[in-house]
């Protein structure tokens, strides 16, 4: 009956969450780690939040180490960093607009598309970039085992500074200091955080506007995540 319907789709959903949350990051060498000690890290990588948002995250009871998950909506331009507060809850702490992004609505596939990625993506350590030439980056750890699965791929995708794009979702420099700083702190004893990029808010009315896109398969498969968050 409806129960074994609603178990059934219980199941589907848990299996996919399953599917997207354990993307794997690819081998990168460890010299571009946050936890390389060979090297000291440039002061860009270490520098403190600035007080203001060290007042927001006293203001919303949310412990500085505490996890993050990141959420990225390419229509609206917006990057989204939620955090856990002291209840064990995870809220909105702030919302940056992206500079820029690269490529079209949909999911990134080949090497060299410029597309921006889309899907569920897991930061680990190693893929925090202190030494980055775009200011400070983060490795969004694309192919994750869907994409693998699907045959999609491409490398160094990333979060960054310096408002330039090539499949990537660039923020300004002051922007990605304080992300890296937010993702540098809530790694801290902790082996990665999540980030989620979707293409657009999945409302009803944005889905019903792009019905006729040729990936709406996979963007309501995308929903099924996004609800459970």
């Amino acid at each position: 009956g409806g129960t074994a319907v609603i178990r059934a789709m219980l199941r589907h959903a848990l299996i996919l969450a399953a599917a997207f949350a354990a993307g794997l990051a690819p081998a990168m060498t460890p010299a571009l780690g946050q936890g390389d000690s060979r090297k000291p890290l440039p002061a860009k990588a270490t520098q403190e939040l600035p007080a203001e948002l060290l007042a927001l995250l006293e203001q919303k009871k949310m412990p500085k180490y505490s996890p993050i998950v990141v959420r990225l909506f390419k229509e609206e331009a917006e990057l989204e960093v939620w955090k856990q507060d002291t209840t064990g809850r995870f809220q909105i702490l702030k919302t940056y607009p992206i500079c820029r992004w690269s490529g079209d609505l949909g999911p990134k596939l080949h090497e060299g598309d410029r597309q921006a990625p889309e899907g569920f993506y897991t930061v680990t350590p190693e893929l925090m970039n202190p030494n980055s030439s775009f200011h400070l980056s983060i490795n969004l750890g694309y192919p994750n085992r869907f994409d693998k699965a699907n045959k999609r791929n491409g490398s160094f995708l990333m979060i960054h500074g310096d408002c330039w794009s090539s499949g990537c979702y660039a923020m300004t420099d002051e922007q990605i200091s304080e992300i890296y700083a937010l993702a540098r702190d809530s790694l801290s004893g902790r082996p990665s955080f999540q980030v989620q990029a979707y293409p657009f808010r999945l409302t009803p009315a944005n889905l019903a506007r792009h019905r006729n896109s040729p990936n709406m398969a996979f963007w309501k498969m995308l929903k099924v995540g996004n609800d459970h968050f």
